[in-house]
């Protein structure tokens, strides 16, 4: 077997036991309202941090290009209270426009 394939099957191992100790957690300590408020601003984080990697980032290089307008069409959309999918839609026009433009 391949080194590769041994340390594939050690991470879904990690992973899965990582999973199973979820389970063990006390229900109490889940209850807690300052856990409620960390498990969801690590979520927010983690969204944020995720967007700004896929709009500036392609590989290695940091890149200006039509996805910044997109992601600001989205946010502009969002602070509208434009329903999900519009919120889509209008991105994804942004983006189509401003490569239409020749920009990205």
């Amino acid at each position: 077997m391949d080194g590769l394939w041994i340390w594939i099957i050690v991470a879904c191992a990690a992973a899965y036991a990582t999973k199973l100790l979820g389970y063990l957690v006390p229900s109490r300590l889940l209850d807690n309202p300052r856990m409620l408020r960390v498990a969801g601003a690590v979520t927010i984080g983690l969204l944020a941090s995720l967007t700004a990697v896929n709009t500036f980032a392609s590989g290695q290089a940091v890149v200006v290009d039509a996805r910044i307008a997109a992601l600001a069409a989205a946010a502009v959309a969002l602070l509208l209270r434009a329903p999900f999918l519009v919120v889509v839609i209008v991105g994804a026009a942004a983006a189509a426009g401003t490569r239409l433009l020749g920009w990205g």
